[in-house]
């Protein structure tokens, strides 16, 4: 098995500042999240609807993010894809920043090297106490995460995150869909 860089949480990896340096801009001023973020509802398996490409992203399909409380208070983090006809994994940590209402959250893969991941907007709790869907991003811009809890979000979903992602300031034309 290939160890992959961060897939949805790629940012994570960002060794610095520069790891942005050279890659487009799909939104120039992101905005801070609005909404507070209750762990325990963002915790499970995503599946990633779509993304800005990243060139350590290039041909994974089928993305996945599971998130898990650790005894310590951290969430464990664990990224999959499948690329050429494998499997490929990633496990790291995210802590949370403080006064953040749970929104930002630096997340390290190769530490002491964390990046930022910022839970910009998410659904609504549904009967299982989960939210539904979360979009994810960073303050430089680069990078962007669409995740949902379905493989293949229905029609209305598609189209509302759609919707958001552009009324958050991002380029739709740079967003990736991502085959399940």
């Amino acid at each position: 098995m290939r160890l992959i860089l961060p897939l949805s949480l790629v940012l994570a990896l960002s060794l610095s500042a520069c790891s942005t340096i050279g890659r487009p801009v799909g939104n120039p001023s992101v905005p801070l999240p609005a909404q507070a973020v209750e762990v325990e509802a963002y915790l499970g398996t995503w599946y990633e609807y779509g993304r800005y490409e990243a060139p350590f992203q290039e041909g994974c399909e089928a993305v996945t993010a599971t998130y898990s409380l650790e005894d310590d208070g951290d969430i464990r983090v664990v990224n999959a894809c499948t690329r050429d006809g494998e499997r490929d994994e990633s496990e790291g940590e995210a802590k949370i920043v403080d006064g953040s209402a749970n929104t930002r959250l630096k997340v390290a893969f190769f530490k002491p090297f964390y990046g930022d991941y910022w839970i910009l907007d998410h659904g609504l709790q549904g009967a299982d106490g989960l939210y539904d869907w979360s979009i994810v991003g960073e303050p430089s811009g680069t990078y962007l995460w669409m995740l949902t809890r379905q493989a293949k979000p229905d029609a209305d979903l598609a189209m509302m995150l759609e919707a958001r992602v552009k009324e958050l300031g991002y380029d739709w034309s740079m967003v990736r869909l991502t085959r399940h």
